[in-house]
């Protein structure tokens, strides 16, 4: 290595040092990084050629010594100068690619400008030890640690997953004389000016991605179009917006494809022969997949009478999706399925959810089955997994069960009541009897379906009957999934639980505050059980106010996440709990059918090594998609609502305060469940004050005050489609309350003067 020698130079502005090894020798890719990096007068070439002595025949590869440290992203060329690469700071994001080798993680900073050449590569650490494991495709804070030497080979130690930010920028055009402006998806987000030579081939109303450019003294940003994704109103396809604002995956690579269509559907080698038994499938009518089948008989065991045998049939994914396929890794990036109103994105290609992992009436099919024996009074006395061929006796509808066994059998379900469907209730009739001894949290709150017309439009919006027949199915689906929780505890093996915490102190505190306010009382400490809440419930479905308090009793509860540590499902009250009966849309029970194919010696495609390694990392990740894909479902939801909505501006609406905050009230819809807002400056003509533990609005002078769960007649005054937003004003006259006898101190909403016709109807 040269020395570094300093040299007398008259020319302040030139280069102050000699860094050349000798007058005859190119440098080495080593001393041309260090001087970049100690001398920042070192503008381009001709500077790195006067401190090396390049002259003569040395100049042709000296470039191209330059030119490859640039293509390698070791050093970064602006207008004519050369310069190193940034370094990246001590602490930085980087996200890991969604095709990097799980075994040996590599990442790129999160954040690069792109005039310091290309991104570095980080080799992500980890280990048995570690206490963060991240995975393929998943967004790390990571603490980075760099070499001594003058090219940076960078490692990162993680400290937290990181849920990933949606795309910046997304909105629908809107053509005029000048070209166009961009009205965001986001209403956070200000308009831009699209001019006319960068709208490409998009026309009004399409939905588009665009870039960012400043321009102009002033910076003025203006977008460019670099995506059409479609227009929503003529294609129906108002998920798209949330599909590609959210970035879920939804297109299939070749790959994937291509393992999907070469998959061989399974043989009785290494299987039960389960093919005689009559399990049937009972799922929406609308249903194109059928993932699990039941059967139940009694127990002919006469130490158990009373007693009834109960089987769950998963279909076996695990042999189909093996690890460190091209079709594992996509099911991993996908974390789950999407079901929007219009489409399903899920998380497998349609041959194997909709074909080979579909357990159609007839056809053999390879599945997962749990064997449960229950006692007359409900509760399992024990269990035993198989690997089984079966053959699905029957498929039925919810419905179309539920009216057999009220006495309305039709020609197909006629010959089953007898010998499947009256065991299958006589079952379920036992298990509600543990159910309702174990006391899980009672919150039956109404889910509204919408159902689209053919060109994608809201045709009708409306609550699915609740019935006997859902019920049957989903307890005898937690029963399943608390077995392969238990087996895999009993073999020590690793276990991706579905865990739900208790409520914390503080939300408790909330909850109790508001309760007060209502005379509903709630004892004062902290170790609650899901039953204290039903009985919570209970009082308040006396006082005619269950609507207010249990919206109050959902948002004190924690949110349920996958994790490989056990602390119990609070919700359902139970010790343990994992996910196994729906391994088509759900990457966690795909790893709990992997753990148990492994734990129970059931052949060489089970949970591997290197997943049990990282499985605190595929934790957090399956858990945000899981929170991404509620999001997208529900702002979809808005979007459609907003529409079907924005030819009534004016119409007066009966709904129910579903949230008060200092800002104003939300309002959810009686009718459709559209949720709007109304500000706090329009509410009524007082200073109104927000009291969280009333969640109310409280005028200073009159009162009046508006609560969570009040019925209020409103008008829709605005209704933005593509943002999922509307707002009202308000009709109805609050309830009166003692101004001095509310507590003083509590946080002042927005002065309001409300429209002088508020209370006309």
């Amino acid at each position: 290595m040269a020395k570094l020698t300093k040299t007398k130079n008259k020319n302040t502005s030139g280069p102050k040092r000699s860094l050349h090894p000798r007058a005859d020798a190119l440098p080495t890719r080593e001393q041309l990084l260090e001087a970049l990096a100690q001398e920042p007068d070192l503008k381009g070439k001709r500077d790195l050629a006067k401190v090396f002595g390049i002259r003569g025949d040395m100049r042709r590869p000296f470039k191209a010594m330059l030119a490859e440290l640039e293509s390698d992203g070791l050093i970064t060329r602006t207008r004519k100068a050369l310069r190193r690469t940034a370094a990246l700071p001590s602490v930085t994001v980087l996200d890991i690619p969604a095709d990097a080798d799980p075994d040996n993680l590599h990442a790129f900073p999160a954040q690069w400008n792109d005039e310091e050449g290309e991104k570095p590569r980080v080799t992500v650490l980890g280990g048995r030890n570690a206490r963060v494991v991240p995975a393929p495709g998943d967004r790390i804070l990571a603490r980075i640690e760099s070499g001594d030497g003058p090219v940076p080979e960078y490692t990162a130690k993680p400290m937290k997953i990181l849920d990933k930010p949606r795309r910046a920028h997304i909105g629908i055009v809107r053509r005029d004389e000048d070209g166009a402006r961009l009205i965001p998806i986001d209403r956070k987000q200000k308009e831009m000016r699209i001019p006319m030579g960068d709208l490409g081939e998009a026309q009004d109303g399409d939905l588009v991605e665009v870039e960012v450019k400043l321009s102009g003294r002033l910076m003025i940003p203006r977008a460019r179009v670099t995506n059409v994704i479609g227009n929503p109103s003529s294609e129906g396809a108002i998920s798209m917006i949330a599909i590609h604002s959210l970035e879920i995956p939804y297109i299939f690579p070749n790959s994937v494809i291509r393992e999907a269509d070469e998959a061989k559907e399974a043989t009785l080698k290494a299987r039960e022969d389960w093919r005689e038994l009559p399990l049937i499938t009972i799922d929406p009518a609308d249903a194109k997949d059928h993932d699990d089948a039941v059967h139940a008989e009694a127990d002919t065991d006469e130490k158990n009478p009373g007693g009834f045998i109960v089987t769950v049939a998963i279909a076996d994914v695990a042999a189909y999706v093996q690890p460190g396929t091209a079709l594992d890794r996509e099911a991993y990036l996908r974390g789950n399925s999407v079901y929007f109103p219009d489409r399903v994105v899920p998380m497998l290609p349609e041959r194997i959810s909709n074909e080979l992992c579909s357990l159609k009436e007839g056809e053999p099919r390879a599945a997962m089955a749990v064997r449960m024996v229950l006692g007359a009074d409900g509760k399992k006395r024990s269990h035993s997994f198989h690997r089984i061929l079966m053959r699905s006796a029957a498929k039925l509808s919810y419905q179309q069960a539920q009216d057999a066994i009220d006495g309305k059998p039709d020609d197909k379900t006629g010959p089953l009541l007898e010998p499947i469907l009256k065991p299958l209730w006589a079952a379920y009739a036992a298990m509600t009897k543990a159910r309702d001894q174990r006391g899980p949290l009672d919150l039956d709150l109404p889910e509204r379906k919408i159902l689209l017309d053919d060109k994608g439009m809201v045709r009708d919006i409306f609550v699915p009957e609740r019935l006997e027949a859902h019920r049957l199915i989903e307890e005898m689906m937690i029963a399943a999934n608390v077995a392969a929780a238990e087996t895999l505890e009993q073999k020590r093996s690793p276990v991706m639980y579905r865990v739900h915490d208790e409520p914390s102190g503080e939300k408790l505190t909330a909850l109790r505050e508001f309760l007060g306010s209502l005379d509903i009382g709630m004892k004062k400490s902290d170790a609650v059980r899901a039953a204290d809440f039903n009985g919570i419930l209970a009082q308040a479905r006396r006082a005619g106010n269950v609507e207010q308090v249990s919206e109050m009793v959902l948002r004190s509860q924690a949110q349920a996440i996958y994790a490989p540590e056990n602390y119990g499902h609070f919700g359902l009250n139970l010790d343990r709990y994992a996910h196994f009966t729906s391994p088509i849309r759900r990457y966690a029970d795909l790893l709990v059918h992997r753990a148990l194919i492994k734990a129970l010696g059931f052949g060489d495609d089970g949970l591997t090594e290197a997943e049990a390694l990282r499985l605190e990392g595929i934790a957090q990740h399956i858990s945000a998609t899981e929170r991404r894909a509620m999001l997208a479902e529900r702002e979809t939801s808005d979007r459609l609502l907003a529409q079907f909505l924005s030819t009534k501006i004016g119409a007066k609406f009966e709904g129910r305060v579903s949230g008060v905050t200092k800002s104003g009230l939300f309002v959810r819809l009686l009718e459709t469940g559209a949720d709007g807002f109304i500000p706090a400056s329009t509410v009524g003509d007082d200073y109104f004050r927000y009291h969280e533990d009333m969640q109310a609005l409280v005028g200073d002078r009159t009162g009046e005050k508006f609560g969570l769960g009040d019925r209020v007649t409103v008008r829709l005054m605005e209704a933005a489609p593509v943002a999922g937003s509307m707002r009202f004003e308000l009709l109805s006259e609050g309830e009166r309350v003692n101004p001095s006898s509310v507590k003083r101190g509590q946080k002042r909403a927005s002065r309001s003067y409300g429209p002088k016709g508020r209370r006309k109807r």
